[in-house]
């Protein structure tokens, strides 16, 4: 294939479900792109795991296929931004190089346990007032205490000084540059519930808390910074990595959500919706979490975040568990063949509920079946329930912030799914504005890089017509009151304990 030609910025977007490494050109459009899915790890029941070999070796596929099967010219390449699953933890050995355990990733509930004694001793407001983080499971320190705790290769390496444990972006780029690189940027130090947010530094209150030692940990520097250099062996000469940003950061910059109380949602195997509070730290009443993000010049700013666990994996539940669509496209034209979900509602908590109940021990649940419930309410009511886990979100922000938000940027595969986002508009009362690049994560780290390193690609930056379409509410306020005290009996039925 005749190779493209100009200047580029490669975004290598590692996820939950699959890696990806797309080429962005100066104007902000897709050049190139490569994707392999990744396996998922089931050990037991709410425990989720990756293979770092397979998620190393899906890196090196997609960088090659990039640059050798989609015809990019590599010497076009100015920067490369890295954008990965936030929380997943990986240990390794300094000597080798080598994992000694599988990632635990984001999703694995196995240290719920340990997060409920913390919160029985009272550390809940420490770790708070310091990470704007809540104990629980889905952050990285307890899983690092679980390795440190079980992992017995971990406490040898330990001893030799050999331990090295890092988010994924942390990883890649070490296992990249060869060992080179041992960094990561404030997004993702952000989400380990080791790292000082107000101070911007690992904090050793919580290292003491969670046994952790200094020297295991990265170096953290600023989202968009020059981190070091890729080896020649992918691209024929060293690329700098640019950029670094956790993937729901990267989307909101992706989005242009430079501004105070700019909000957007990406629509994954979780649903993130983050809004951008700029340099004031906002303290959540209401189950949010007060993160790092990067401001229009890659400096940290702050925003609040609300993480839905169960996404776009309840349609692959509806898919590949219950097998009632062969594909995920198919939810749509599925629940398109009925009016509404028949009164029937679905809360997918498979690993819990995630803000703004924060509730380990809930369970999903389908309420309001009838002996005419059919196929296609079941599937409509399960798209449903991404939307209203993501209206609580919203009400919470607004909430905390006092700022009623009017319109919401959205992103992410299941953001093409129209019924999706038109119920969404409907039941928060949001404009909903979708990008023709619905793959803004990626998007962002590409920005970000490309503003960092300088050069011909930092126009895209600039580029602003960017929007595909746009959903507005089209229901009264009494049908979506009522709508909503559904499916809020709906969450009650799921978070009942016997």
């Amino acid at each position: 294939m005749k190779a493209n030609k100009g200047k580029f910025v490669l975004a290598l977007d590692q996820g939950t479900t699959s890696t990806r490494a797309i080429v962005f050109d100066e104007q902000g459009e897709t050049a190139a792109f490569a994707q392999r899915e990744l396996g998922q790890i089931y050990p037991k029941a709410g425990w989720v795991e990756h293979d770092p070999n397979e998620i190393i070796s899906s890196v090196y596929y997609v960088l090659h296929e990039v640059v050798k099967s989609l015809g990019v010219d590599s010497a076009g390449i100015e920067a490369i931004g890295i954008t990965n699953q936030r929380e997943t933890v990986v240990a390794w050995d300094e000597r080798t190089g080598k994992p000694l355990y599988n990632a635990i990733v984001w999703q694995c509930r196995r240290s719920a346990d340990e997060c409920g004694r913390l919160i029985e001793a009272g550390c809940d407001k420490l770790i708070y007032d310091k990470t704007g983080l809540m104990p629980d499971a889905y952050f990285s320190a307890t899983k690092i205490k679980w390795i440190l705790d079980n992992v017995p290769a971990a406490k040898e390496a330990e001893k030799a000084g050999s331990l090295r444990f890092g988010t994924i972006d942390t990883y890649l780029m070490y296992i990249l540059s060869g060992g080179g690189i041992y960094a990561t940027d404030y997004t993702n130090a952000s989400r380990t519930m080791l790292f000082n947010i107000h101070k911007k530094e690992w904090d050793s209150d919580l290292l003491q808390l969670f046994a952790v030692k200094r020297e295991t940990l990265p170096a953290v520097y600023p989202s968009g910074h020059i981190y070091g250099v890729i080896g020649k062996d992918i691209f024929g000469r060293e690329v700098p990595v640019c950029a670094v940003m956790g993937d729901q950061q990267s989307a909101l910059f992706g989005q242009r959500c430079f501004s105070r109380g700019a909000m957007k949602c990406t629509f994954g195997t979780g649903c993130f919706l983050l809004c951008n509070t700029g340099g004031e730290s906002v303290a959540s009443k209401r189950g949010l979490i007060t993160t790092l993000a990067a401001d229009a010049d890659g400096l940290p700013c702050y925003a609040l975040e609300g993480s839905v666990f169960t996404g776009g994996s309840a349609v692959q539940w509806l898919r590949d568990e219950m097998r009632i669509i062969s594909s995920a496209a198919e939810s749509e034209t599925a629940a398109l063949k009925v009016a509404d979900s028949g009164g029937v509602y679905v809360v997918p908590a498979f690993v819990g509920l995630g803000a703004p109940y924060w509730d380990s021990d809930a369970r999903g649940t389908i309420c309001g079946i009838t002996r005419g419930t059919s196929r296609e309410h079941i599937i409509r009511a399960t798209l449903e329930s991404i939307a209203y886990q993501c209206f609580d979100v919203i009400h919470a922000i607004e909430r905390d912030t006092g700022i009623k938000p009017e319109r919401l940027t959205v992103d992410g595969g299941a953001c093409a799914n129209n019924l999706l986002m038109q119920f969404l508009a409907d039941i928060s009362g949001c404009e909903l504005v979708r990008p023709h690049i619905i793959e803004t994560t990626a998007l962002g780290a590409a920005m970000l890089a490309a503003r960092t390193v300088g050069g011909q690609t930092a126009a895209m930056l600039q580029k602003a017509d960017f929007i595909d379409r746009v959903f507005k509410p089209s229901i009264s306020e009494e049908k979506r009151t009522k709508l909503v005290l559904g499916w809020k009996r709906a969450v009650a039925k799921a978070r009942y304990k016997q």
